[in-house]
């Protein structure tokens, strides 16, 4: 069986998605169940809400519908999608309405998106409707627009995910003569719903917010195909501006010239574009590159920064990847005699650019000169310094050696001395003291070792060849030499970077970093001053992790930022970094990107136990309190009503004996209900001090007539708050009650044990199987207990309550049958 017969196939998701209530999208939901039904496709109709409509009740003639679920929730009836009777039907095709629908309580999901995950996972198509107001991230949008929240939500990628998405709209008129007609809401909602909800405005904004987003749905997908079949020419779908800014004063105009030209056209984007090179030169001032980040933002616009192996080829790659329409880019700073030189990055730009369109734009700083700083020797300063040396004073210096030796010295041993030292220069100092090397040394053959000497002409052509050589061969000697220093010196830095990232990665998977120790690893592998990890919040920013002397608290105050995702920078102060640094503090950024988004995880997840538990406990409760507080209250309640009675003495005694047990027992429910609500708010407070167990174990066994006491009287005093010990040995006590046999003693005892003294509570009942005593300290386990006496409450608030005041409970088995239980209490050492 090959792996694609053995996975069961993804049922395909259709999405009929209304820009407003009443637009028809159920209609057409069913409409499209017709064609595929007269196609011979297995069609069911899962659910559907006609919500009274007559014409949408029509639609559902001739289609299997499948009987919903009925739930009961505070006392009225409820209909729901039945999940498991579609999924034993197995058609090919389910119809089920209202996306974004919120279940009733005791459903499979929360939610009927789930629902319908479950259907398409068991191979089952799925057709369904949403309106564009039930979108997670319009949700807002549309409050602001209606005036009216909704509560009933979808996330965007459950929609976006669909295979298929189908628009249904109507303009504003018509869906407001469908309402006045009747077709959409009862005639009493009619009146205020078109002075409302449904007015021009309202439909109009909502019809364009659903065509918006849907137009980025499509963006995507053919973002996708292109990427999918290897498309790299851009088709001009929307219109996209992408404007190159280098962080020069420029940037303003060109970042307000390409806005407006974006804005000629509805629907399209603004993308600026700041390409950092990868010759290791510092790019732009930060301060200069986030104001103008913060300026595109406000026009509408996002930021981008990539690196590239030279400006123009960055930005065309980018504009290319984006599917742009336009590159705006501005006339070079350069004097017209260095570009003369070199073409511009705009001149390189047009080149590049193929189809797409490049507007140049002018500015004040046109053509009035700009130096570029020179690429950064891969050698130490002293190397260079050394280099420098040796390639001025080494040739004076074998000039002088081979003089004195010119009779037994000939002008190709010579050549190949000089040649040799210009190899020397060129391991030391890198390529242009060796330049230097050779150009002083051929100088310097040439007037003192070849004929004619003492002129710089040269008689014989082979000396001329000769000499012409040497410099060639010493200027590529030189060159390999240069390129060698400088992949070595790469090759180390790509070590140092990998083994930091591998690090980094290794910590993040093993969830070993938080963010704060990613962010003081960042600023020690970078020998930053100060590192800052900031979150948008509103206006402002708050500060999630720093490290360094001053850190940045905005990303203005910052000599570097990197973006973390889109509420959260890293703000760097310190020295300015290359762009090869750049990069790694990119990986370093996503590595922190990794952390947080784990955090947030891990807070959830921790924050979903809790209210899991609480949702259990809250379960319990209710189930035990149903029981277990309704049977003493009822026996108390008919223990009344019979003293009323004309009953006999020993009648009228046993029901006074009756009404005082429910009223022990209904109280030590409710003590044990309050006991374990301070538990779980924290508010116990135990106020500690020494204490004689003489004070706590009598008053723990009274009432009991079958407990027997061997508490010895010159037991050293204990460190404890006597009021909640005695609430420990209280339930301890009880419970061994409870379950030992009728008529059998139940022994409390006590000794010290090392540091403290252990109060021991020995019964001889059932005792409890190994496999549940790891559960008797949970909150409503009866752990076999049928009797219904009690809410399984006894143990859990006594292992908390002894916890509270220092102490520690533990049981074992009581030898001969039964169970154990011990009790540890500190001495209170003086």
């Amino acid at each position: 069986m090959t792996p694609d017969e053995s996975t069961p196939r993804r049922g395909r998701l259709t999405v009929y998605l209304g820009a407003a209530p009443g637009v028809g999208k159920t209609y057409a939901m069913l409409d499209e169940a017709h064609r595929r039904l007269s196609r011979g496709t297995d069609v069911v109709v899962g659910l559907v809400e006609s919500h009274g409509r007559l014409a949408t009740a029509a639609q559902l003639e001739g289609l299997e519908v499948l009987p919903r679920r009925v739930l009961v929730h505070r006392d009225a009836e409820f209909t729901e999608l039945d999940v498991d009777a579609v999924l034993a039907r197995a058609p090919q095709v389910a119809m089920v309405d209202e996306l974004a629908h919120t279940n009733v309580p005791g459903s499979r999901h929360a939610k009927r998106w789930q629902d319908v995950h479950d259907i398409l996972d068991a191979g089952i198509d799925v057709v369904t409707t949403v309106n564009v107001q039930h979108l997670e991230s319009l949700n807002d949008d549309v409050e602001a627009i209606t005036g009216v929240k909704q509560r009933e939500t979808v996330p965007d990628h459950v929609v976006r995910d669909a295979d298929q998405i189908q628009l249904v709209d109507l303009p504003p008129e018509a869906l407001r003569r469908r309402l006045a007609h009747g077709n959409v809401y009862r005639a009493e909602q009619i009146d205020a719903s078109l002075s409302q909800y449904f007015r021009v405005g309202n439909l109009t904004a909502l019809r364009e917010l659903a065509l918006l987003w849907l137009a980025d749905r499509v963006d995507d997908a053919l973002v996708s195909y292109r990427r999918d079949h290897q498309i790299s020419s851009p088709w001009p779908a929307r219109e996209r501006v992408v404007v190159a800014v280098t962080g020069g004063p420029e940037g303003d105009t060109l970042l307000r010239r390409g806005a407006r030209i974006a804005q000629r056209a509805a629907g399209s984007e603004l993308l600026a574009v700041h390409v950092l090179a990868t010759d290791g030169l510092p790019s732009a001032p930060p301060a200069r590159i986030a104001e103008q980040r913060r300026l595109v933002e406000s026009l509408g616009g996002t930021f981008h920064t990539v690196v590239g192996e030279d400006v123009a080829s960055g930005v065309v790659d980018f504009a290319r990847g984006v599917n742009a329409t336009m590159i705006v880019v501005g006339v070079s700073r350069r004097s017209r005699w260095r570009e003369a030189l070199r073409e511009s990055n705009g001149t390189e730009v047009a080149r590049l650019a193929g189809v797409i369109d490049v507007h140049l734009v002018t500015h004040e700083r046109a053509r009035s000169g700009r130096t570029r700083p020179g690429r950064g020797s891969a050698l130490s300063g002293p190397r260079r310094l050394g280099g420098w040396v040796a390639a001025l004073v080494g040739p004076a210096l074998l000039t002088l050696v081979l003089t004195a030796m010119r009779d037994v010295v000939s002008l190709p041993t010579e050549l190949m001395l000089f040649l040799a030292l210009t190899v020397l220069v060129a391991l030391i100092g890198g390529l242009w003291p060796a330049i230097v090397s050779a150009v002083v040394g051929f100088v310097l053959l040439n007037w003192f070792f070849t004929v004619p000497t003492g002129h710089l002409t040269i008689a014989e052509p082979e000396n001329a060849l000769a000499l012409t050589v040497f410099v060639l061969v010493a200027a590529g000697v030189a060159s390999v030499v240069d390129l060698a220093a400088r992949r070595t010196a790469e090759a180390f830095r790509a070590r140092a970077e990998a083994s930091a990232l591998a690090a980094a990665s290794r910590s993040v998977l093993s969830g070993e970093d938080t963010a704060a120790a990613l962010v003081a690893r960042l600023r020690e592998t970078f020998t930053l001053e100060a590192v800052a990890l900031l979150a948008r919040r509103g206006s402002s920013w708050d500060v999630l992790a720093a490290d360094g002397n001053d850190p940045a608290v905005t990303p203005d105050d910052a000599q570097a930022v990197l973006v973390v995702d889109d509420d959260r920078v890293l703000a760097l102060t310190g020295r300015v970094l290359p762009a090869s640094d750049r990069r790694v503090l990119e990986a370093f950024a996503s590595q922190l990107g990794v952390v947080l988004e784990h955090d947030r995880l891990r807070a959830q997840a921790e924050q979903a136990r809790i209210l899991g538990e609480a949702d259990a406990t809250r379960t319990a409760l209710l189930a035990a309190v149903s029981h277990d507080l309704r049977t003493p209250l009822a026996t108390i309640r008919a223990s009344v009503d019979g003293l009323g009675l004309d009953l006999s003495a020993p009648d009228r005694a046993a029901l006074v004996t009756t009404l005082a047990d429910s009223t022990a027992r209904l109280e030590r429910l409710i003590d044990n209900l309050l006991d374990l609500s301070r538990l779980q708010t924290g508010s116990v407070r135990p106020v500690l001090r020494a204490t004689s167990l003489e004070e706590v174990v009598p008053f723990a066994v009274e009432g009991y007539a079958s407990v027997v006491l061997d508490v010895p009287e010159d037991l050293p005093l204990v460190l404890t708050d006597p009021g909640l010990l005695e609430r420990v040995l209280a339930n301890l006590v009880s419970n061994a009650v409870r379950h030992a046999p009728s008529g059998s003693p139940v022994v409390v005892s006590a000794a010290v044990v090392g540091r403290g003294i252990v109060v021991r509570v020995v019964d001889d009942g059932p005792g409890i199987p190994d496999e549940l005593k790891g559960h008797m300290f949970d909150a409503f386990q009866r752990l076999g207990d049928t009797t219904g006496n009690g809410l399984g409450l006894g143990l859990a608030v006594a292992e908390g309550l002894a916890t509270a005041v220092g102490a520690e409970v533990a049981a074992e088995d009581t030898p001969g049958g039964g169970l154990t239980m011990l009790v540890t209490v500190p001495l209170a050492l003086s």
